[in-house]
């Protein structure tokens, strides 16, 4: 179990590395996202999809587009994992089925929203 001092360095470690990754105009993958940060095992993929959850909070409160939106899944053709869509759903900000259709045109649209906030278009 982590530390909740290590938890917050880490989400805002990630802020960084995805604000950098904004700026390319390119997804990234949660591996990626893990090898960047430096993480070592165990629970690297589940501590950055921990970190990714804070922050999507923190954009919803904040009103900004949602930096998790960069992180997609190589298993899931270019979306995010199914818990960006459970925390988007519970946070309010997405209405539809986690696992329906509709996912791709959110997170198309958030990818394009964090691409503009943070100039990458």
């Amino acid at each position: 179990m982590m530390h909740s001092e290590n938890r917050g360095m880490l989400k805002d470690r990630l802020r960084v590395v995805l604000i950098e990754q904004a700026r390319t105009g390119e997804p990234v993958t949660y591996r990626e996202l893990a090898d960047r940060l430096g993480l070592t095992p165990p629970q690297t993929i589940h501590r950055v999809a921990q970190a990714l959850e804070v922050l999507m909070a923190e954009d919803v409160m904040a009103g900004r587009p949602l930096l998790a939106a960069l992180c997609v899944s190589r298993l899931q053709h270019r979306l995010p994992a199914r818990g960006f869509f459970v925390t988007v759903k519970a946070l309010g900000v997405f209405a539809g089925d986690p696992e329906g259709s509709e996912t791709r045109i959110f997170h198309e649209r958030e990818f394009q929203r964090t691409l503009a906030l943070y100039d990458a278009a």
